[in-house]
């Protein structure tokens, strides 16, 4: 057998509620290799990690519980399979199909209350009610029979007792009616209408779920589909499934960019708020990079192409939405357990119900009672409340260019109460300027920005760039690098030399002599400051003095954060002096720099051990460990893929007020939660005693378990505002 990649993702039809999750989850953890398998209510999907486990054994193992499933397998992320749409489609149908049936019976109870009575003749209601309950109501059947067959309770099982109950009662009771000659009220209605309920809850939560799938559909729509691909003959259109690494394609003003690359002719402004959220279009031009699904503005552009497929970075941000929708918050882990013995216990209390009321009336008040009893127990709003929240929550965060890589992320960053930052790149513009060469006696200037760039030949730190564009050609060959704490050494023309901090310096044993002067002027003055030394001579060659702008908004995503009552935290490898002169500009009260990767990885762990609820935000290589250690890992998206991997939440542009803006939509996304887990509870807490002694009948009830549902659906949609 053909061996899952790891993760799969299944496609499960049949699910009705929280307890048909946590049937197929134990199903799925019992198939061997199987190390983990999280089930979503609302997408109909799970997602299994496996090692080696076969296709045929996890669609056996959930077919042997009564539900479908099959490989859900998509050619590119975001390319909708229409099965939420499809789903909606025929729920709609259905509920209003339910509704025309149903009309007669809702019709003559309103006469009810008045003492009148408006409802159809018996055969008129034995007709509507037979095509509902085994028409459109057949459904539950299958559910109810399937759940038997593998020993379990469904809300299949709780809606088909019900409603036979009450079809059965009022068949009976017509037969007796018809044998004495008087006519009875019966109970046609209350199958009927609890049918129709179910049904119009179905299709509201469908119609929802599909709703809230819409950010991933929108941007699978970004991506053309041709591109103009540039040849030595001219211009043609191809496929865009046809376009290679290193191809040139040609977008015109008002066209979306087809692939991501970098632009070879040509500039434009470029509106990128369909994938990073920047509301104001950039301006890119020769060098720059592009990513395919924006829109090129004005302007004829060309573009090497740099990633395809699966590798581009509109497929990578589809990915993490899609990842976050189909993972499973802590709290729902929860409220699985307790849905996987509620329905059992729902039937004790009905046939303790039913028993009661035998005893002290009849068998026709026991029975509807009991059938109230099955009918608002029913719960589905339970096993909606979390997994809607979340499908709207990842859809507006999308919106607004933050990419959550899974449920438990966005649940943890509700609980931040302290961020730390990495400085260059994420709270500064990461571009560095020079603001000072200072050589030692006896050094050219151009010889020690030559020998720097030398030294920062294959780096892509913010200083090299800045160095190699300042330094003159030719530069010397570097043979030899390691990279050591504080900076860098290599053998540069025959010369082992040493580019670093002060740190690197002491380290290494080399003292400053005049140039400490200087260096002190340069840190007063807010710069960053790296020194250049001859590592085998122990002599310094002089000192580059560099600086950093704050970017714009970092100093009022500081005060934002304040507010939220956020203890903010600059943690930098950068001199002490060049991060609390940054600090100070943008009101940073904390500080701690010159630290290495592992110094940052240390100091997260220890903030997060010492109780707190930590958000590391960084961008770079060295940032990883740290993003990993904290509570919550935030990238930038700019930064490296390393970090944007190890990271819980990706902001899709530097935007230092993005982070701010996560926690809030966190925060309002738990609330949200338990506002819904609430009216879930409280529904059943409330509704099952009052059915149980008899001041609901079962129309009422399935109206209260219907409206149970679509409260917990409405309140998760508050969230797209």
């Amino acid at each position: 057998m053909t061996a899952l990649p790891k993760p799969v993702d299944l496609a499960i039809e049949g699910m009705t509620c929280a307890a048909c999750v946590a049937r197929v989850e134990k199903a799925l953890g019992s198939v061997p290799g199987v190390a983990k398998a999280e089930v979503n209510l609302a997408t109909k999907t799970a997602r299994v990690e496996s090692d080696g486990a076969p296709v045929a054994a996890l669609v056996e193992a959930i077919e042997a519980i009564g539900f479908d499933a099959a490989p859900l397998v998509q050619s590119e992320p975001g390319v909708d399979d229409n099965r939420a749409l499809a789903r909606a489609a025929k729920a709609k149908r259905d509920a209003l199909f339910g509704l025309a049936l149903a009309a007669p019976f809702l019709i003559g109870m309103m006469g009810l209350p008045f003492g009148r009575d408006f409802m159809p003749p018996v055969l008129v209601q034995f007709a509507l009610a037979s095509a509902l309950q085994f028409w459109l109501g057949w459904r539950f059947y299958e559910g109810a029979v399937k759940a038997l067959r593998a020993g379990a309770a469904t809300m299949d099982l709780l809606v088909a007792l019900g409603t036979t109950a009450a079809y059965g009662l009022s068949l009976w009771m017509w037969r007796t009616a018809v044998a004495h000659g008087h006519a009875p009220h019966l109970y046609f209605e209350s199958s009927a209408v609890v049918i129709t309920f179910v049904l119009v809850g179905k299709w509201l939560e469908e119609r929802a779920t599909s709703e809230t799938a819409e950010a991933i559909r929108a941007l699978g729509s970004l991506r053309p589909a041709m591109a103009r691909l540039v040849t030595e003959t001219g211009e043609r259109e191809i496929p865009i499934g046809q376009v290679q690494i290193g191809d040139l394609i040609a977008m015109r003003a008002g066209e979306r960019i087809a692939v991501d690359g970098i632009i070879v002719d040509g500039a434009g402004n470029i509106d990128e708020a369909a994938v990073t959220g920047e509301s104001l279009p950039v301006s890119r031009s020769m060098g720059d990079p592009v990513i395919g699904g924006t829109t090129n503005l004005d302007g004829r552009i060309v573009v090497r192409t740099t990633a395809i497929g699966a590798e581009t970075v509109l497929a990578k941000v589809i990915r993490l939405v899609e990842s976050a929708q189909a993972s499973k918050a802590p709290v729902q882990q929860k409220v699985d357990q307790i849905a996987a013995v509620f329905v059992p216990i729902v039937l004790v209390i009905a046939a303790s119900t039913f028993a009661f009321w035998l005893w002290q009336a009849d068998a026709e008040t026991a029975l509807i009672h009991a059938v109230s009893v099955l009918v608002i127990a029913c719960p589905c709003a339970l096993g909606l409340a979390t997994p809607t929240a979340i499908l709207a929550a990842t859809g507006v965060a999308a919106k607004k260019g933050i990419l959550v890589r899974d449920a438990r992320a966005l649940e943890q960053a509700g609980d931040i109460n302290a961020v730390i930052f990495d400085k260059t790149g994420t709270l500064t513009e990461g571009a560095m300027q020079i603001a000072a060469v200072v050589p030692a006696h006896g050094v050219m200037r151009e010889t020690l920005l030559s020998d720097a760039a030398a030294l920062e030949a294959g780096s892509d730190h913010p200083l090299a760039k800045a160095l190699r564009d300042a330094a003159s050609e030719p530069r010397g060959i570097l043979t030899e690098f390691h990279a050591v704490p504080g900076g860098i050494a290599g053998r540069v023309d025959g010369r082992f030399l040493l580019l670093g901090n002060g740190r690197a310096l002491r380290d290494a044993g080399i003292e400053l002599g005049t140039l400490a002067v200087e260096a002190e002027r340069a840190i007063a003055a807010g710069q960053g400051v790296s020194y250049l030394a001859d590592a085998e001579r122990k002599t310094a060659l002089g000192l580059i003095a560099f600086f950093d702008a704050p970017r714009a908004s970092a100093r009022d995503a500081v005060a934002q954060l304040h507010t939220l009552g956020v203890s903010v935290t600059m943690l930098t490898g950068d001199s002490t002096g060049a991060a609390e002169a940054v600090a100070r500009m943008i009101g940073i009260d904390r500080v701690m720099a010159e630290a290495q990767p592992e110094d940052k990885e240390r100091i997260v762990r220890e903030a997060v051990a010492a109780g707190g609820i930590v958000a590391m935000v960084g961008d770079g290589i060295n940032d990883a460990p740290a993003l990993a250690a904290a509570s919550v890992g935030i990238a930038m998206g700019g930064g490296t893929d390393v970090a944007i991997k190890t990271a819980g939440l990706t902001l899709m542009r530097n935007e230092p007020l993005l982070v701010p803006d996560a926690i809030r939509l966190a925060r309002r996304t738990g609330s949200t939660i338990k506002r819904g887990l609430f009216w879930a509870f409280a529904y059943n807490v409330v509704g099952i005693p009052l059915a149980a002694a008899g001041y609901l009948s079962p129309v009422f009830a399935g109206a209260a378990m219907a409206l149970s549902s679509v409260s917990v659906v409405l309140n998760a949609l508050t969230l797209r505002r």
